[in-house]
């Protein structure tokens, strides 16, 4: 178990003896999460500064806390002070309080509480690299489908290994290093999701967490205002198969043949290509796929001579490629199609699209977390599927697809178009999906164009007068969960649940 004398020599500092009998239960970043053998982390935010609340996580039961500066505790409770940066100087007096029972709670100064975290998971990854030689690490990256691809690899290793995964969608440069730091001698594989705004992220996080499969989504026009170019996307999603082993030292890539961006980086890494997608030509691929609308969706497996039916409870035809994912994974870990079978009927990570009763017994697909064009091309196929009377499709702007944004917009509005029987868009961008809707649809007046979430509900109170379908999506900064939540107040204590639970699975975003 991570002590506290692991997290001074981690964070730079000396190994002091005393502290090695103090365990530290969890790593946190939020006081109010704190509780009795933590280690809190005091992060400067744009909004709020971690150092503003050392005194209260200390309060809840942290046995530590990494720091910049000296604090005021509130009280003043007695504790312990070490600098990693002129340890030698305070490592001795502090043993020797230690020794006589006083020195706890512990401030452990760095210069930087967020490299020092990095720093701290890296040692740690490598301490217990050595202490469990049998681990291995998947790293997941990609344009869309990280998180749920995330969750459904760990749900098919659970059936053989025992499984560490990100909690959430902890996959940025604070994410990567708290789900580190949960590693554990016992865990034999961990899955790893992996975001990025910009060059040269990927590369840290696999620095630290050591990978030894990579697995490659999809390459997509997201974050183009960041990166520029589909080209420096592709760049920089390669970056975990280039930090993998080679092939003798059991490194794997695991890429999406379907994708032609992501076919081509076989050629980037001196690990094993595994290839995954919808024809024969891919190493395992599916056929048969068949969706079941709310129950999800079943497909034929093949690999080599093999093949296997799977029933997996992922809505819509395109979870077809998560499918791939997992069981490529799980093929190059070992395991046998029947197991993975096993796996994925297990599954429940239809993490992002919560279904909810709405106004006359309609369905609500909230779909609210974010958007970009694949994802709501998805989104809109999965309409398609679920019958349920009348089809009406809510899409707000997608954020941060460079210069691309309109014909995006434009691509969304004509399949909006022949999917939904209304469509209606709220925001300057969606303003081009209702322009390409309205040409694309036999009745224009069955397009609204909306400048605000309260105009657009006023336009569904005249729509929904009867049990409809209605998908509700748009990028985060739309705020388009206000719609939701209207549309499903009144209908119940599921609804309730339903969105706290998918608030507590995103809310880390």
């Amino acid at each position: 178990m991570l002590t506290l004398a692991d997290v001074v020599e981690g964070a730079g500092g000396p190994r002091i003896e005393a502290l090695e009998n103090e365990p530290v239960r969890e790593v946190v970043i939020d006081s109010r999460q704190a509780s009795r053998g933590d280690l809190f982390v005091a992060l400067r935010g744009e909004r709020a500064d971690g150092h503003d609340f050392v005194s209260h996580a200390l309060g809840r039961g942290a046995i530590a806390a990494l720091v910049e500066r000296r604090v005021a505790l509130a009280g003043g409770p007695a504790h312990g002070w070490i600098d990693v940066s002129v340890s030698p100087a305070t490592a001795s007096p502090l043993a020797a309080k230690l020794a006589g029972g006083d020195g706890l709670p512990l401030l452990i100064r760095v210069d930087d509480t967020l490299k020092g975290l990095q720093r701290l998971a890296a040692w740690w990854r490598r301490k217990i690299g050595a202490l469990a030689p049998g681990l291995r690490v998947i790293g997941i990256t990609g344009s869309v489908g990280k998180t749920t691809t995330k969750e459904v690899l760990a749900q098919v290793l659970s059936v053989r290994y025992r499984t560490l995964k990100s909690e959430g969608n902890y996959n940025n440069e604070i994410g990567v290093p708290l789900t580190l730091l949960k590693l554990r001698p016992e865990h034999e594989r961990a899955a790893l999701e992996m975001g990025m705004y910009q060059r040269g992220e990927i590369a840290a996080y696999c620095a630290w967490a050591q990978p030894h499969v990579g697995v490659l989504t999809m390459i997509a026009p997201v974050h183009l205002e960041r990166l520029g170019t589909l080209d420096n996307i592709q760049l920089a999603k390669a970056e975990l198969i280039q930090a993998l082993p080679a092939a003798d030292d059991g490194g794997v890539a695991v890429l999406n043949d379907d994708d032609e961006r992501v076919r081509a980086m076989a050629a980037m890494t001196r690990a094993r290509v595994v290839t995954y997608g919808l024809t024969p030509r891919a190493d395992v691929w599916a056929d048969e796929i068949e969706s079941r609308g709310l129950d999800g969706i079943a497909l034929t497996l093949h690999h080599g001579a093999e093949k296997r039916l799977a029933r997996v409870p992922l809505l819509g035809r395109h979870s077809a490629h998560t499918v791939l994912r997992a069981a490529a994974v799980g093929l190059t870990e070992g395991m046998t199609l029947d197991e993975i079978v096993e796996g994925l009927r297990r599954s429940s990570a239809q993490l992002r699209l919560t279904v909810l009763e709405g106004p006359h017994g309609s369905l609500i697909l909230d779909d609210t977390y974010n958007a970009s064009e694949e994802s709501t091309l998805a989104a809109l196929n999965l309409l398609a599927e679920i019958e349920g009377g009348p089809r009406v499709a809510v899409l707000g702007d997608m954020l941060e697809l460079g210069d691309v944004e309109e014909q995006a917009h434009r691509n969304v509005g004509c399949r909006a178009a022949t999917v939904a029987d209304y469509v209606v868009c709220i925001g300057r961008r969606a303003r081009w999906i209702a322009q390409e809707a309205a040409r694309c649809i036999d009745d224009p007046a069955r397009v609204r164009a909306c400048d605000s979430n309260a105009e657009a509900l006023r336009a569904l109170r005249e729509i929904v007068r009867e049990k409809c379908v209605i998908l509700v999506k748009g990028s985060r900064s739309m705020k388009m969960e206000e719609i939701v939540a209207d549309l499903s107040a009144g209908n119940g204590a599921h609804n309730a649940d339903a969105r706290a639970a998918a608030m507590q699975r995103t809310e880390s975003a």
